[in-house]
């Protein structure tokens, strides 16, 4: 009888994903489960140090802006870099997050008063 790993990461996707790559080829049966392991540990690894850059900010939330702080700043994520550079910086964000609730000509965002019948006429 096969012994059941418990894995948060699907090890069946993980193993169509390896099959796609003409480079790999038979795959031991233990190897997607440790790829799925090891995936875990990984984001297990950003997701806690991105929780301190947050907390560090007492921030209530845990943000895109938390996460490529902590990309650029914690050495062990260096090769995350160019995937993050393209992020707002948190400098830019600072203005998007004091107009929260705003659209860009400082209107409220909120759902449309009229209901349902509202100004949703016939369209020509």
């Amino acid at each position: 009888m096969q012994k059941r790993y418990k894995t948060k990461f699907p090890v069946a996707r993980i193993k169509k994903i390896m099959r796609l790559d003409e480079e790999v080829g038979k795959v031991a049966q233990a190897t997607p489960i440790l790829i799925s392991k090891a995936l875990e540990l990984f984001m297990q690894s950003l997701i806690d140090e991105a929780c301190k850059e947050a907390r560090g900010r007492s921030a209530k939330k845990l943000t895109t802006v938390h996460l490529k702080r902590t990309i650029m700043d914690v050495e062990k994520f260096d090769f995350l870099r160019d995937l993050v550079e393209g992020l707002p910086d948190p400098s830019e964000t600072a203005t998007e997050v004091k107009a929260e609730g705003e659209d860009s000509k400082g209107r409220s965002r909120g759902k449309n008063k009229a209901g349902k019948g509202g100004s949703a006429g016939a369209q020509g």
